[in-house]
């Protein structure tokens, strides 16, 4: 299930018909006979048995006519304060149906252990309701989201194809067809890799062929033997991921008519139109998935999804890396603290979450975990729910002054304000700084800070508030001050002193330059120290209020693949004299540690006139004289990573001889 959404609708068609061999019509509602379907208790390991009491409601994350799905902190417990996605079920709403659906997804989960399907925590139930516990990813969908955010290349695609087939195949290892593999499914954790999803669909082997005959799923993504209701295996799964594969590599659907009927014809006899721009590796894999006989399609042999994995498309993959999560994903979702929502509907986000009592005070949740009976009730039509999922940045439920307390200022800007702030509910000191709308957008800002912010010696962002005139950015106070204000305390430093902030400096920077953001205003006044022990380990870059992340001139964020294969050359001119510009900044704050006179070097090196001899440059070591010219040099915008990598690696090396100054 996809967080935020309990109720699976969506612009494609949806065909939920459960048939039998014979095609015959299905059955209504009133001739379903009573059932009782038995959720038994699922406790996590280590863990003791759960009830909602032992749940903290934090955010409602979404809403749906069965019911709802909501952020909560678990309150008691070894897990006590870790979050969790509360999937809460009525009973007196769920169809029959549905409620075998629950079951079926509830028992799958509790099967699954795997590192890119999502895991149930707990399940248990009161009188009136069902309570699934799972991750709670705050990424969001990976296609809806980031195809309208990102520009992916092959080779991007390829790492979550595969990290999609692993989970596939750990489905299939247990008897398991997934049978719903859309876009929707495919969540984000906060590292960028994926998670599968909604498992109502889902369903084990039935047969004595192993052949499931319920017909469901998503009609877009549905395999021919799907379609036609002639008994289909996890082979079924192998067409929808090429239908996904397409997808992201196009665009487009590989079989979509005018309306349901014209796409189901299409999927058993239309001719798959090939994209000749695609590589002739992913062709060649998009024909195999696409075979209309399942016997023959890519991953249904003996050898499952081993046959997909030998595929010269995957050459580049090292399939055990990935297992342990040891690639770096292509993009990291922009995400701050760990209970943000930025990726979910503020329609939801924004009420206040309350879970109605389904069970008289009285009653004891783990005595009512017995199994409930159901009778068939009145088919309702059920809405649409809106796209759950979508991009929210700084936006806050709450006032600011709901939640912190405004004490001095710290330091004023062209466009900002920075202040220190109380938690009114902790008592801990952050520091706030507040932009005015009507004179900067800082959503640019904001984005870098929740996507990067968890790098080592990048301000952290802890909250976002927007009142509509001002935008409040929290994050760490930094009690060690500015670095330019140790510099100008100590006069200079010693070339030890310089070369461990230049070191730690560039190394963020090239993290940055590496991600395509560049600064564009990197300062002693915008590097500070976290902490007062002065120690580089300590420094944060800060101020992020000029920062420019790449992006392609449709506006779309570019990964560091796509940026190294596509650019235009007039982007990348301007990426590169922006990346030049940070360099430049390394040479004047080198320039700066070792003499203590910005004013003077920005004067100078402005003009292009200074000298690196005579009176204080004599005791400097020719490393740092080297280092400190070819920073402040004017710089083209040509190698200018590999000048970031080598000032990382050179500063690294140097070991000064000066003994520091007292």
């Amino acid at each position: 299930m996809a967080l935020g959404k309990v109720v699976s609708e969506d612009t494609h068609h949806v065909l939920e018909d459960s048939v039998g061999d014979d095609d015959s019509v299905p059955v209504s509602m009133e001739e379903v006979p009573m059932k009782e379907i038995n959720i038994t208790l699922h406790v996590k390991e280590g863990s003791e048995r759960a009830d909602p009491r032992q749940f903290e409601l934090r955010k409602v994350l979404g809403q749906g006519s069965f019911g709802k799905v909501f952020l909560v902190r678990k309150i008691t417990g070894p897990d006590a304060g870790q979050l969790y996605a509360m999937k809460v079920l009525k009973k007196a709403t769920l169809k029959v149906r549905d409620r075998v659906r629950t079951k079926m997804e509830r028992d799958i989960l509790v099967e699954v252990n795997h590192p890119f399907i999502v895991k149930l925590h707990y399940a248990f139930q009161t009188e009136g309701k069902l309570y699934l516990i799972l991750d709670f990813l705050r990424g969001g969908d990976l296609f809806t989201r980031l195809s309208k955010e990102v520009m992916f290349t092959e080779e991007d695609v390829k790492f979550y194809l595969a990290e999609l087939a692993l989970a596939l195949d750990h489905l299939h290892g247990l008897g398991i067809i997934y049978r719903d593999l859309k876009p929707e499914n495919i969540l984000l954790d906060e590292e960028g890799h994926i998670k599968l999803t909604d498992f109502g669909l889902s369903k084990e082997a039935v047969d004595h062929e192993n052949k499931a005959y319920s017909f469901c799923g998503t009609v877009e993504y549905m395999a021919p033997e799907v379609v036609n209701r002639r008994g289909h295996t996890h082979s079924a799964d192998w067409w929808s991921y090429g239908v996904l594969m397409f997808e992201m590599l196009t665009g487009t659907l590989p079989f979509q008519g005018k309306d349901r009927k014209e796409t189901m014809t299409m999927i058993l006899k239309a001719k798959l139109g090939m994209p000749q721009f695609l590589s002739s590796e992913a062709q060649s894999l998009l024909r195999n998935l696409f075979k209309r006989n399942p016997a023959n399609r890519l991953g249904a042999g003996p050898d499952g999804v081993e046959e997909i994995k030998r595929h010269h498309f995957y050459n580049t993959i090292d399939w055990n890396k990935l297992f342990r999560r040891e690639i770096p994903p292509p993009f990291k979702p922009a995400s701050g603290r760990p209970d943000d929502t930025f990726y979910f509907d503020p329609e939801f986000t924004a009420k206040t979450p309350r879970d109605s009592p389904g069970v008289p005070p009285s009653a004891n949740a783990h005595q009512l975990f017995r199994g409930f009976s159901f009778v068939a009730i009145t088919e309702e039509e059920t809405q649409p729910l809106p796209n759950v999922i979508v991009k929210q940045l700084h936006r806050s439920t709450s006032q600011f002054s709901d939640a912190y307390d405004i004490k001095e200022d710290i330091g004023v800007g062209s466009y900002s304000i920075c202040k220190r702030c109380l938690h009114k509910g902790t008592g801990m000191e952050y520091a706030v700084k507040i932009i005015s709308k009507a004179k900067r957008d800082p959503t640019e800002e904001v984005e870098i800070l929740l996507r990067y912010g968890q790098h080592p010696n990048i301000i952290t962002l802890k909250d976002v508030f927007d009142d509509g005139r001002s935008v409040y950015l929290v994050s760490e106070l930094m009690k060690g001050g500015e670095l330019l204000d140790k510099i100008l305390r100590q006069k200079f430093f010693s070339e030890r002193e310089a070369s461990a902030v230049l070191y730690t400096v560039t190394k963020t920077l090239e993290y940055l330059h590496v991600q395509g953001v560049v600064h564009r205003d990197l300062k002693p006044s915008n590097i500070l120290y976290v902490d007062e022990s002065g120690n580089a380990e300590s420094i944060r870059v800060c101020d992020f209020g000029f920062a420019k992340q790449l992006r392609a001139e449709n506006g779309l964020l570019m990964t560091p693949c796509y940026t190294a294969n596509f650019v235009a050359p007039e982007v990348l001119k301007k990426q590169g004299y922006d990346a030049a510009c940070d360099i430049w900044s390394l040479g004047v704050l080198l320039y700066t540690m070792l003499t203590g006179h910005p004013e003077e070097i920005l004067a100078r090196i402005g003009s292009g006139k200074f000298s690196l001899s005579g009176g204080y440059w004599n005791s400097v070591s020719t490393e740092a004289k080297v280092g400190a010219d070819t920073r402040t040099r004017k710089h083209t915008h040509k190698n200018t990573h590999t000048h970031v990598k080598n000032t990382h690696n050179n500063t690294k090396k140097t070991q000064p001889q000066t003994q520091p100054h007292t």
